[in-house]
């Protein structure tokens, strides 16, 4: 395998399904002549041309808009929002048109589109661009959500979700564009809707997604040795949850701490634990924990910013008082 960055990962796996299908097209703000700001589009308007790589205007209705029309008339769009703050441009294009036509319609046309964009905090790009709205997108039926945590998720999950016959929102955090991991030289899909464990433990379960990952890594590493075994669950994919995933290690450790980028309140987490809650609760040996952002804007001061969001240390605290 070779190592190869996050951003590397997509943009090998749009080249690849671009080469596959030439059906599939990408639009999209400074994507094209400038290849997008984490250099994710590298290379293919010199590869696919104008008429498959196209840079829009500054209208993420018109952008959302064009890929819907282009779905569910035989393309594979994948339309790219520079960040998931401007959804709110393109909430009706996306809750009311992309989610509901395939149902509304009887199933006679399909809406193949992936609309990829960044989410997450960390760079003090304060309150417009740094928040973690996947929860809106969990919310609406109709719509699969993906938020892959290393460079070999994120191609395969492109890859699948690129040939998926139904809307995709594809969530990459804007922090990882540059993390490092091994990646297959051959062709490999990885199922929608299919968590995977990062980390084998016994004593408790840390269930997370996309950076948190990471920081569940580091903190499970770090309560080893305190004699604290953590499992690290990775969902991958946050519509549709794997529900079996997630109850196999509750059942497994007993224990249950969710650490969600999102706000607490109608996060990811919370519907995790619920699910867990009303599905579960028999193997629980105590009260689930949750670690999220804090009910408030994101601030743009980095120390304020820090303090807002979910950390290694607060992980771990949340790990230890469950153990108590």
């Amino acid at each position: 395998m070779a190592i190869k960055k996050f951003n590397e990962a997509i943009n090998e796996a749009l080249h690849e399904e671009m080469a596959r299908d030439k059906t599939v097209f990408t639009l999209g703000e400074d994507i094209a002549r400038f290849e997008s700001i984490f250099a994710t589009c590298k290379g293919l308007l010199q590869k696919y041309g104008p008429k498959r790589v196209i840079d829009t205007p500054i209208s993420e209705s018109a952008i959302i808009g064009a890929a819907v029309g282009a779905a569910i008339t035989g393309l594979r769009p994948i339309a790219e929002l520079m960040f998931i703050d401007f959804t709110g441009v393109c909430m009706d294009q996306i809750v009311n048109q992309a989610a509901k036509i395939r149902y509304m319609l009887g199933g006679q046309v399909s809406v193949p589109m992936v609309i990829r964009t960044q989410g997450g905090a960390g760079r003090s790009f304060a309150a417009q661009h740094s928040q973690s709205l996947e929860a809106w997108f969990m919310h609406t039926p109709g719509i699969k959500v993906v938020m892959p945590s290393t460079p070999y998720d994120a191609k395969g999950l492109l890859k699948s979700a690129i040939r998926d016959n139904n809307p995709v929102m594809f969530i990459e955090h804007k922090l990882m564009y540059f993390i490092e991991g091994e990646v297959p030289d051959g062709e490999y899909l990885i199922p929608i809707g299919k968590a995977d464990i990062k980390r084998a433990g016994s004593d408790v379960s840390l269930i997370t997604h996309s950076r948190m990952v990471h920081l569940c890594l580091e903190a499970a590493e770090k309560l080893a040795k305190d004699g604290i075994n953590a499992e690290v669950l990775d969902l991958r994919t946050i519509s549709p949850l794997d529900i079996e995933a997630i109850m196999t290690t509750t059942a497994k450790t007993g224990k249950v701490v969710i650490v969600d980028e999102g706000h607490l309140t109608g996060g990811v987490g919370a519907e995790v634990a619920a699910r867990i809650a009303e599905n579960g609760f028999e193997n629980l040996d105590a009260p689930i924990k949750r670690v999220a952002a804090m009910d408030c804007p994101m601030p743009f001061n980095n120390k304020l910013e820090l303090f807002a969001l979910p950390s290694v240390d607060k992980i771990m605290a949340a790990a230890k008082s469950v153990m108590e």
